[in-house]
């Protein structure tokens, strides 16, 4: 897969998350995707949010695995 196929995929992925996310105040931008790693930045309420390294590992990463199987781990950069 091109890495412009890939960034397009976890894009994708994330616009599926992000309805969940704005619904509590929050939302997700991508920063990077590096090889197999995905960098995001969350934003808004997600910043403070006592649950969101949950959040980030069981709601965005799964889903960005589902889009882009290849992807190993999503990190949030502040």
């Amino acid at each position: 897969m091109k890495a412009s196929e890939l960034i397009e995929n976890v894009e994708r992925a994330l616009t599926e998350i992000r309805p969940f996310l704005e619904a509590d105040g929050g939302n997700i931008s991508l920063v990077s995707v590096n090889n197999d790693v995905v960098k995001v930045q969350l934003e808004g309420a997600c910043i403070s949010c006592s649950v969101n390294q949950m959040t980030l590992k069981n709601g965005v990463e799964a889903t960005i695995k589902k889009y882009a199987p290849q992807i190993q781990e999503v990190i949030s950069v502040v």
